[in-house]
Parts: structure tokens; sequence; C-alpha cells
């Protein structure tokens, strides 16, 4: 408390005379103050603790928070427990954005024409390029939303063609149908059964690249998903979920690019 009262007082009295009354030295007083001045271990452990998480913070822009952040430091070499991420964020007042988890892919509700269901839930074939199917899913990464689309050969249940894009064009699924005939010689005559709610597959060019080709549009039923369920499942079971939550945009294309193509 002497030195607290000196240095409050340092701009009245003379350290030297508050020093000779209070009976403590100079040289004393001058060693505790510079003492104050330097922040404690823990200070310092704290600082450098924010600088870690801020940085890992904004190159994720802002949408890691303290569980992933906890994993995505670890990675570095900073291990920490959750709860000390949470604090140092919470001190700096950072808070993660809010990953919108769900877009629509279809909605029937448009005038544009629609095919009829030739399928009628009979997913089986008895040779390849007889019957196809296409549908798009959606995922999250760290960059925005990338849709991807698939069609996949009944006969074989594999992924023949396939698309990516960061949006849900006509281009899109029309670019997974050229793949999957180039990649199968261009076969002619087969069904393509696709979503009835999906506005990509009642467009224009959709139905001008199949007529082109000489192939068999087939929809799905208004309001029944299991009338295309074989992509569906694939989109839920067979794209890890590890890459639907926050890869990289460009993780996404490489892995679909390794994966997918050596399919079919």
């Amino acid at each position: 408390m002497t030195y607290v009262f000196m240095d409050q007082n340092a701009g009245n009295f003379r350290v030297t005379t508050m020093g000779r009354v209070l009976k403590v030295s100079r040289s004393g007083f001058y060693r505790w103050r510079e003492r104050q001045q330097q922040p404690s271990l823990p200070q310092e452990e704290r600082r450098y603790m924010d600088e870690v998480v801020k940085e890992a913070f904004e190159r994720k822009k802002s949408r890691y928070g303290a569980p992933r952040l906890t994993l995505e430091l670890a990675d570095s070499g900073h291990q920490h427990d959750r709860k000390t991420v949470a604090n140092s964020l919470r001190r700096q007042g950072l808070r993660a954005k809010a990953a919108k988890r769900f877009k629509a892919t279809t909605n029937s509700s448009h005038n544009l024409p629609v095919a009829p269901n030739l399928l009628k839930q009979d997913f089986t074939a008895t040779a390849p390029n007889q019957k196809y199917v296409g549908d798009i899913t959606y995922l999250w990464t760290d960059e925005g939303w990338l849709y991807l689309a698939t069609i996949i050969d009944l006969y074989s249940h594999m992924v023949v063609g396939w698309a990516i894009s960061e949006r849900m064009t006509a281009q899109l699924v029309c670019d997974a149908l050229k793949m999957a005939l180039w990649r199968r010689g261009m076969p002619t005559g087969m069904i393509v059964h696709s979503d009835r709610g999906s506005r990509q597959y009642c467009s224009a060019a959709y139905q001008a690249l199949l007529a082109k080709h000489g192939l068999i549009c087939s929809m799905s039923g208004k309001g029944n998903c299991y009338d295309n369920g074989v992509p569906r499942t694939l989109h839920r079971s067979g794209v890890p979920w590890e890459m639907r939550v926050g890869p990289s945009e460009s993780g996404c294309r490489t892995w679909f690019q390794t994966t997918l193509s050596c399919c079919g």
C-alpha cells in the first residue's frame, strides 16, 4: 500500500521526500513501479492466446465457433481445450456467423412442362445405358454454397456424370448429363429420370439436350420423393459428412474429381 500511495501522489510530492517519510527506499519504489508496468505471465499467455484464436477465426471467415476452432488450432499445433477457446472468443467479442444448413433444390411451383413418370420406382436395369437418374444436392463450404448434380446408371448404380457449381442453373444439370454421355460413348434411346420440382431439369436447355441425343425424359410424380430415391440415397450416404460442413471450395472440387471420376 505504501508504494501505491507514493505512485498516486508522485505528481504532488517528491519521491525522495515520500520515501524518507514513509521509510522506504527510492530505488525500491522504482523497482515496484517497473514490475507493475510489465504484464504477468498469465496476462502474456492470454494475450498470445487471443491473437492465435483471432487469427484462426478470421482465417475461417468468422464461420467457426469454439468446437471447430479448437480442432483447427490443434491441427496447427496449438493444443487448447474448448472452454479456453470459448473464453478467448468471448473476451474479444467474436461470434461465429450462423450457417444456414438447408437449401431447397426442388420446387414444383413452376409453369414449365413436365414429363410423365416412366420409371414408376423401378430402379433396375438389365444392361448399361438403359436408365439414368439425375438429381441435385447442396454442400456448405467455408467459401459458400456449392451445388452438385449427378447422373447415375441404374444398371451399376454408379455415378457416370457429375458437375459442380456455385449456382444451381440449367447449365449445371446439362454439364452432368454431357459428361455421362461422353464417358459412355454417346448412347441413345435410354430413359433419363429426374425430379419434376427442379426447374433445371424442366428447362428448355436441358430438354433440348435430351432431344438432341435421342433420350427419353422421365420425371417424378409431384411431391413424391421416393420416385427419385437412388440419387438421394447417394447424396445422403455417398458424400462424406465432413465434405458437407465446411471444407474449402477447392477441396470439394478435388474430392469429387478424384472420387466420382473413378466411378462408372
